[in-house]
């Protein structure tokens, strides 16, 4: 039987910027073969989207909460969606500030 796909908004807060977070963070979700992506916000945060099965998502949503070695995460805000269609995982660009974009919870 195949394990359910989820998907899973992130948004984590704390020192994450500037200590390889988005990095990490790929590697992490390549290892556990998610898709999706990954990318610095103008206000401190990190977004992220992954996408895969129930159990990987769940490994890599107690990864966020931990995060790499230099990190300091204060709070992980997880958002289930619908699932959308990615080919792989890939570290985006900081979008800029004022940008519709950027209107996040």
């Amino acid at each position: 039987m195949r394990e359910r796909q989820i998907q899973a908004h992130v948004y984590v807060s704390g020192q994450v910027q500037g200590v390889s977070y988005r990095a990490m963070t790929s590697k992490a979700a390549q290892k556990l073969n998610l898709r999706g992506w990954v990318r610095n916000l103008p206000d401190g945060r990190v977004e992220a989207v992954f996408t895969g099965t129930e159990t990987s998502v769940q490994a890599m949503l107690g990864w966020c909460r931990r995060g790499p070695l230099h990190s300091l995460v204060q709070d992980v805000q997880v958002l289930p969606q619908p699932i959308e269609a990615f080919a792989g995982f890939d570290v985006r660009s900081t979008p800029v500030a004022g940008n519709d974009e950027t209107e996040t919870p």
